[in-house]
């Protein structure tokens, strides 16, 4: 199919701007605040709601200095949302390697947060000396070091009945195997695990139908012993690629199953299990429901198993990897699996339950479906009978029918089994479709329209592609009706709700790795592009672009704002970890300061409060050689009233809103005078907002 061209494209208007006939109808539907085409009588009437009087001449000059073509003044008008107005939808978008999640507005693009998870934070607080989130960092990292990083890729939402509910995020770290937990009731993450037995994954995070379990797939497999499992820092097999069995038997794949307890919000590695897998590299996860409710889906690539070592005659990985036609996609029935764990069917590695890969072969929990290879798309319709997946060096989007699968190993229709003796299911037997989309299919979004949308990493596009029955039937189905170009080597897109069973549709976002000559220069590391296309009609639109400088957002959620509920204030003296009351809660007039000996450490400790503009008690003295802990607890009962607390030179900083309360240890470990003060601007005496820490020396 010939893509046309996109409206994105800087068309030309014979050096006169815009034409009277088209500037009228933007300005018309700028002043009656609707969108372009509503017609320029509703803007000269004189019950034209405005408060200032904007002349249709102005509006043309501003647009003609801007050099603005149609399509470009309309998309300005369709992203701009007025201060006081709210967004319609709300992303959370990885933050790649800053190691956080990104709260972006749709269709404003307005950065709302940035939340810390895998990366220490000081403007929250977050990892600088408060012991909570401190102990998060600590805890979620591997045993062997603390972990100050993560490569984020797949941020999920919570679900109640495959739909999304708004209530948790959940996000992973694929350098270090970990996954986190956030609460959407104050957007902080609240829990980070270091996923037993896995060294790396990108397949995640991906939720079961009503978030019983947060699913999390390997990427790169690990060294693996069947006695023990993988522990990191200890777990050493031998790896010689010039002897490809070393690959073949000492590494493996994993897939795990991590229970969510609502109630506490956290990860319960009590009640999880995994799933042994074949060292294949496994990527992304599709969790079903409707006809595949119990089914997990997820692609790979390198079946080939390569190994690399270009300096010793070996080709390299890419090229191994890539020799054969297809790869797998793995069928996984996850709720037969639950049943062997309950059966106890399974052996107990590093704390968490785990089915072998003979034993999944065993009870028929596992199959195997060929597909394009490097695939990296996984996606199910909205009705859950259809899985998408995009192989990145084919120019087809292939579609798998769930019945079909169903069928075909119900009647045991096998092409064979792999070297581990998964059984192979026929690729003819489960494919429904294929649809050649262009050059360099990655992963495919969803509308509420029947409507599929695949990111085209080599030809720089996204492709817009109708589904087949029920969606659409005849020739309508299994067809590509329109292309749009993309600025530049798109990854991901996200569109509202997308991969449940009811898209929003409206807004795609194209998740670009380069900008180029989009932004202004800042050197050779240029930032990211997220750009915003409106999908509201036949054609595809261009409306906006947004630079991301601060890492790679690989992928992204986006749900109806309405469908998020966060507090505006805590309850007074809450512990924003547990939500609950802390026991080092003050209120004014209980500030203190107690000193005493602890095992033989000597101990002062703080009991404080913060109020515009006040830190009481504001003079400390403590003795060089004292463990001090300070509990601050922020009084204010006013949303945004956020105060926050440092120590000149100590390397803290809290960030403690409206009735939260903190905790900070110090070791007063040199003599001197130094200043505290609130590091929020926080009241007109914010600067006098201060105090004294004094450590006199021994």
């Amino acid at each position: 199919m010939t893509a046309r061209k996109s409206s994105n494209s800087n068309s030309r208007n014979n050096g006169n701007g815009l034409r009277r006939r088209d500037f009228l109808q933007i300005a018309g539907g700028v002043a009656a605040g609707v969108v372009a085409g509503y017609g320029v009588s509703k803007f000269l009437a004189p019950s034209a709601p405005s408060e200032v009087e904007i002349a249709p001449g102005n509006l043309q000059n501003i647009i003609q200095e801007k050099n603005l073509t149609p399509d470009q003044a309309v998309a300005a008008v369709k992203t701009y949302v007025p201060g006081g107005a709210r967004d319609e939808f709300i992303m959370f978008a990885s933050g790649g390697h800053s190691g956080q999640v990104l709260v972006i507005g749709i269709p404003s693009m307005k950065l709302y947060k940035v939340i810390a998870v895998f990366t220490p934070e000081p403007w929250q607080g977050y990892g600088v000396g408060n012991l909570e989130t401190e102990k998060i960092l600590k805890e979620g990292s591997n045993g062997i070091r603390n972990l100050t990083w993560g490569d984020v890729h797949h941020p999920e939402i919570s679900r109640t009945n495959a739909e999304f509910d708004g209530e948790w995020l959940f996000v992973n770290d694929k350098a270090n195997g970990r996954m986190a937990v956030i609460s959407l009731k104050d957007f902080e993450t609240k829990q980070i695990v270091k996923i037993p037995n896995m060294q790396s994954q990108h397949g995640g995070c991906f939720c079961t139908p009503n978030t019983e379990y947060v699913v999390v797939g390997s990427q790169y497999p690990a060294p693996w012993d069947p006695e023990t499992g993988y522990r990191p820092g200890e777990t050493y097999v031998e790896l010689d690629p010039q002897n490809p069995d070393t690959y073949k038997n000492n590494f493996r794949g994993l897939v795990a199953f991590l229970a969510f307890n609502r109630e506490v919000g956290r990860i319960d590695l009590s009640k999880s299990f995994e799933i042994e897998l074949p060292p294949y590299m496994q990527d992304l996860v599709a969790i079903g429901w409707g006809p595949s409710d119990g089914l997990c889906f997820i692609n790979s690539f390198n079946t080939e198993m390569a190994v690399g070592d270009d300096l010793n005659g070996i080709p390299p990985l890419e090229v191994g990897a890539s020799e054969r036609d297809f790869d797998y996609l793995h069928v996984i029935f996850w709720k037969k699996a639950e049943e062997l764990v309950k059966q106890g069917k399974y052996k107990e590695l590093n704390g968490v339950k785990v089915i072998s890969l003979d034993t999944a072969i065993k009870e028929g929990i596992i199959y195997l479906i060929p597909e394009p290879k490097s695939p990296h798309g996984c996606d199910i319709t909205p009705g859950g009978e259809y899985i998408v997946v995009s192989g990145k060096l084919e120019p087809v989007a292939t579609v798998y029918s769930v019945e079909k699968i169903l069928t075909a190993i119900k009647n045991k229709d096998f092409e064979g089994t792999d070297e581990y003796g998964i059984p192979i299911l026929k690729f003819e037997s489960t494919k429904e479709a294929q649809v050649e989309v262009g050059l360099g299919p990655l992963h495919t979004e969803f509308d509420d329209k029947g409507y599929a949308y695949t990111s085209l990493f080599i030809d720089n596009k996204v492709a817009k592609w109708a589904l087949g029955p029920p969606y659409h039937t005849g020739d309508e189905a299994w067809k590509v009706v329109d292309k749009i170009d993309i600025h530049y080597n798109v990854g991901h897109v996200a569109a509202p709700e997308s991969n449940t069973p009811k898209p929003k549709g409206k807004y795609l976002v194209s998740l670009n790795k380069w900008s180029i000559d989009r932004f202004n220069s800042v050197g050779p590391l240029k930032p990211q592009n997220l750009q915003l296309i409106d999908i509201t009609s036949s054609k595809m639109m261009l409306l906006y672009d947004m630079p991301i400088g601060l890492g790679e957002p690989h992928y992204a959620r986006i749900i109806s704002a309405d469908k998020l509920n966060p507090i505006e204030v805590y309850p007074m003296g809450t512990n924003p970890l547990t939500f609950q009351k802390d026991p080092n809660a003050v209120s004014k007039g209980e500030e203190r300061i107690e000193r005493k000996v602890v095992n033989g450490q000597p101990v002062t400790e703080i009991w404080g409060t913060l109020i515009r503009s006040r830190i009481t008690p504001d003079f400390i003295r403590v003795k060089q050689g004292d463990k001090v802990i300070f509990h601050l607890t922020n009084i204010e009962t006013t949303p945004d009233a956020t105060h926050g607390f440092t120590i000149c030179e100590y390397n803290i900083n809290l960030s403690l809103e409206p009735g939260e309360v903190a905790t900070v240890e110090i070791l007063a470990d040199k003599p001197g005078v130094y200043a505290m003060y609130c590091t929020e601007f926080c009241s007109p005496l914010h600067l006098e907002m201060a105090g004294w820490f004094v450590v006199e020396p021994q």
